[in-house]
């Protein structure tokens, strides 16, 4: 069964619009995993506008099945993360000022800098996890970087799930197989939802993670948190 991993940045954004710590967001983690999360993502950004340094260091004592922390590997970020030592790091290639993560990485031409960092997440013992578009091309020079997984960035997808699913799809199944033919791992995530994850789960081979944060903390605002993480889990299940 593909793992669910709950982002709660979302939560952090709430809490961070009225100060003080409500709602909590390590309460929620410990909520969330109650209620069947198999995970916990979080994206800490430099401005600290969702989660902040001490929320990352908060909740790693908190998270009990697995820890994912994902962004741009800027050096304090590396610092913070080999010292928080989560069960895994998910690389993403996001400006700073960027609203939210729009672009997978063009290992190609960052493949120096991608060996440099993972190989220190590696010697960590922190499993590696970086952000990639639906391209198979991409994944050989992905697999060169020594991640141990990709996870694909499932905006467009998405976007294009109610006009054609199919097509919308079909980079998807390619960049996983080619992704299996050189070992790695693949994770999923950006705007899947109630709606279109269990078509997405079914296509496309060895999903291994999604991580969900804004549509499912939105659909919780209607169905409740332990409600929506048995929805996604029951999207998620083997036919």
């Amino acid at each position: 069964m593909t793992k669910l991993s709950i982002n709660i940045n979302k939560i952090a954004t709430l809490r961070n619009a009225r100060g003080g710590d409500v709602p909590s967001v390590t309460q929620v983690a410990i909520d969330a995993q109650r209620f069947g999360a198999e995970g916990i993502t979080i994206h800490p950004r430099p401005d600290e506008r969702h989660i902040t340094r001490k929320d990352v260091y908060d909740l790693k004592p908190l998270v009990t099945t697995e820890f994912n922390i994902e962004g741009n590997p800027h050096r304090p970020f590396i610092d913070m993360v080999l010292e928080v030592q989560p069960e895994q790091v998910t690389l993403v290639p996001d400006a700073d000022d960027a609203l939210t993560s729009n672009a997978g990485w063009d290992c190609e031409k960052h493949l120096d800098f991608l060996k440099s960092v993972i190989a220190e997440f590696k010697n960590a013992g922190i499993r590696t996890s970086i952000f990639l578009d639906p391209n198979p091309e991409m994944v050989k020079f992905a697999a060169e970087t020594g991640t141990d997984r990709i996870e694909l960035y499932t905006e467009a997808y998405a976007k294009n799930y109610t006009l054609h699913k199919v097509e919308a799809i079909k980079p998807y199944i390619e960049t996983a197989l080619e992704a299996e033919k050189f070992g790695l791992g693949v994770n999923a995530g950006h705007d899947l939802s109630l709606e279109n994850l269990q078509y997405f789960a079914e296509k496309i081979p060895n999903l291994l993670e999604v991580s969900i944060g804004h549509a499912l903390i939105s659909e919780a605002l209607y169905l409740g948190l332990e409600n929506t993480i048995q929805a996604y889990r029951k999207r998620l299940a083997k036919w």
